[in-house]
């Protein structure tokens, strides 16, 4: 009997395997946080959904031969004594974490659950991913994995429902209390509610701290304003790939030469919310079940708000 390790992506995959970690992998790197879900995983509309959002944002290619070789893997867990989920304190990685607990349910898989999340970590001072552990702080955590309960997989199950659903203000409660072994659940939650435009600038808290970055910071190059993004999105996660395509689409608010990218007036007016940006940006990428657009964040009610042209 054995172990089955579902870890968030292939470099954490690739250490515990060195570090001879025992078991058996399963690789899980979607992006869910980003594009059209459904409640149902393991169905032919949700892939669907998937690999035309791929290839309409980011002219991707969805690997369904990899897709259908890891769910298979859940439909015979025989040999399994055990499932351990390897995710992160961030969205990124609590959106495919609540994902892939679902597919478990789902498949009335009986088996004990843990999880492994990294975040703060004793003597440093920011927030450390899985991958960016050494051998013995990711042994540790190994070794102090937490069983999941019934209860969290059923707020599990309830949040990934309200993702696929249409009214995201459902996550709230559970903004404000928190009674799960998900420690930065109150985290992600927030950051994915201030990823929809805000109510008087049209942009997403994401999008108005790269103007900042610009504004603040001698910024060389889009290469030299990935950097500082990566290193200061605090709870989202993204990647390359995903702050490579939000970039482009701020373009409208700096000028760009070979040496210096700067703030323009549009820049400075966006920062100071006196105009709403949203249908400039024309960010309409789907969350789960809803279109980032269809929605705002309104920061004095601190909720989501039906943007006025689709209020009635």
């Amino acid at each position: 009997m054995e172990t089955l390790h579902i870890t968030n992506g292939s470099v954490l995959t690739q250490k515990l395997l060195e570090l001879e970690v025992q078991g058996d992998y399963l690789t899980w790197d979607e992006m869910l946080c980003e594009g059209p879900t459904t409640e149902k995983i393991d169905s032919k509309e949700f892939l669907e959904l998937r690999s035309d959002f791929f290839n309409k944002f980011y002219n991707l290619e969805l690997d369904k031969d990899k897709f259908h070789e890891d769910i298979n893997k859940l439909s015979n867990t025989e040999n399994y004594s055990e499932i351990v989920l390897w995710f992160e304190y961030d969205l990124f990685c609590h959106i495919n974490m609540l994902a892939a607990i679902n597919v478990i349910r789902q498949k009335k898989i009986k088996l004990p659950l843990y999880l492994v999340c990294s975040g703060r970590i004793e003597g440093e001072d920011n927030l450390k991913g899985l991958g960016e552990l050494n051998a013995s702080q990711l042994l540790k955590h190994y070794k102090n994995k937490v069983k999941l309960t019934e209860n969290d997989m059923e707020v599990a199950s309830t949040l990934w429902k309200t993702y696929c659903g249409k009214d995201h203000n459902l996550f709230k409660p559970y903004i404000i209390k928190n009674d799960t072994n998900f420690q930065y659940l109150t985290n992600c939650l927030k950051a994915h509610l201030q990823r929809f435009p805000e109510s008087k600038s049209g942009l997403s808290i994401i999008e108005e701290n790269i103007l900042v970055i610009i504004r603040d910071n001698e910024v060389k190059s889009r290469h030299h304003l990935l950097g500082y993004i990566l290193n200061y999105q605090g709870y989202y996660g993204y990647g390359d790939l995903q702050f490579h395509r939000i970039i482009e689409n701020l373009k409208i608010f700096f000028d760009e030469t070979e040496t210096r990218i700067k703030l323009n007036r549009k820049g400075h007016v966006a920062l100071l919310r006196q105009t709403n940006f949203s249908s400039e940006v024309n960010n309409n990428i789907d969350y789960g079940g809803v279109n980032r657009l269809d929605f705002q964040f309104s920061t004095k009610e601190n909720k989501l708000i039906k943007t006025p042209i689709n209020a009635y």
